[in-house]
């Protein structure tokens, strides 16, 4: 029986888990919390922090497994990829993955290869960052490495970059310094594909809604084959032609671009799929290729397989998440519904009885979320409406 070593192992990794045991692999799981959502599935469970590269070694060292991957985990990407070349094993190599992972890196690969990107500048002081937003105006605060939009702060004032700036540098995990870029308003898209030895092929596109107060944070993902006001088949080339200028041997990919003065910007790009299950539940669900499967396959050395994109049937998927007020939940009314609607493909609700809701100040803190589906934007729309007009929290007094 094959080994497989899989680096994060919280809600958004027990699809790939399941994936590898439902393909006959020995599971080696390693996350930092004993309890860890994907342990549940694993054969064999270590507790690290996926950015403790030693430690993970040493697992791998004592387990001495076939293949090393991460999904839906930014900053585990690094991790695997020292850990498969100390190993010998198949991975898409430190450089790459440092491409892949450091926002100042993939900028300078955009701008030095062509691919339209935001300004942007590496600030390693206040003052650094000052001078930008002065010459720029509206910019935005991102560390140089972190996920989740942590540290992620839209800057309109000199006092803002004081503000932030060190809490947007906490965030950064390489080094303590931040990344500035210049403000594009538009809207915002992302992109899903697979990399295989002999293509790269684009799987999912959504289109992006965010909440009015917390404008880094997507509120609504829309999946759809095409779009009646942007050119999908323009952004799946950009895409594809970005992931093989930037060297990925092989893998997942998870993009996000605006759409801005008659151009797709590249806002960040992933060696990895989209996080919130995109990667296991949606990707499959709207492409036919189960690329979790593809890419379990490619890290043990085989052929990924055909990746035979379904023929348009003019199915949506929507992934939209909760937005409950503050306050101590009592009960939420509604589960019912969410078990029981034809149209869901999974939910997730993030607080239990109890447990304090507070405000989805970046990703992570959302408050959970609906995958469903449909076969019109009306349909969709409707239903959308309904679950999320039906599911509503009781609070404790």
């Amino acid at each position: 029986m094959k080994k497989i070593m899989i680096i994060a192992g919280g809600k958004w990794q027990c699809g790939i888990v399941r994936k590898a045991k439902e393909l006959g692999y020995h599971v080696i799981c390693s996350n930092l919390y004993p309890d860890s959502p994907a342990f549940q599935w694993a054969d064999e469970c270590f507790v690290a922090n996926v950015l403790d590269y030693e430690k993970n070694l040493e697992f791998a060292e004592k387990t001495r497994p076939d293949a090393v991957i991460t999904d839906q985990s930014d900053i585990a990407v690094r991790t695997v990829a020292k850990i498969c070349e100390k190993l010998q094993l198949p991975g898409i190599g430190v450089e790459t993955a440092n491409r892949f992972s450091n926002k100042f890196m993939m900028r300078q690969f955009c701008r030095d290869h062509g691919f339209p990107c935001p300004d942007f500048c590496r600030c390693d002081t206040i003052d650094q960052a000052v001078d930008f937003y002065h010459v720029h105006g509206k910019s935005i605060l991102k560390p140089l490495d972190s996920q989740a939009s942590r540290g992620v702060y839209i800057i309109d004032s000199e006092d803002d970059v004081k503000k932030y700036f060190s809490l947007t540098a906490a965030y950064s995990i390489c080094q303590k310094a931040v990344l500035i870029e210049e403000y594009i308003d538009g809207v915002e898209f992302t992109v899903d594909g697979i990399k295989t030895a002999n293509e790269m092929v684009t799987l999912a596109i959504s289109e992006k809604s965010h909440f009015k107060e917390y404008p880094n944070v997507a509120s609504d993902i829309l999946f759809s084959e095409f779009n009646d006001r942007f050119d999908y088949d323009l952004l799946r080339k950009i895409n594809n032609s970005l992931v093989v200028a930037m060297g990925l041997p092989f893998g997942l990919t998870h993009a996000e671009y605006k759409f801005s003065k008659g151009k797709f910007f590249l806002i960040e790009i992933a060696a990895r799929g989209g996080g919130n299950n995109i990667s296991s539940t949606i990707v499959p669900y709207m492409s036919g290729v189960d690329s979790n499967a593809a890419l379990i396959r490619m890290a043990s050395g085989e052929p990924a397989g055909e990746i035979k994109v379904r023929p348009y049937d003019g199915r949506y998927v929507d992934l939209a998440f909760f937005h409950f007020a503050p306050g101590i939940v009592d009960h939420i009314n509604g589960v019912s519904l969410l078990d029981s609607d034809p149209h869901i493909l999974e939910y997730f609700l993030a607080y239990k009885p109890g447990e304090e809701i507070v405000p989805p100040s970046d990703d992570s803190r959302r408050a959970g979320h609906i995958i469903f589906s449909a076969f019109s934007r009306e349909e969709l729309n409707k239903t959308r409406k309904f679950l999320l007009e039906h599911v509503q929290v009781v609070y404790r007094n």
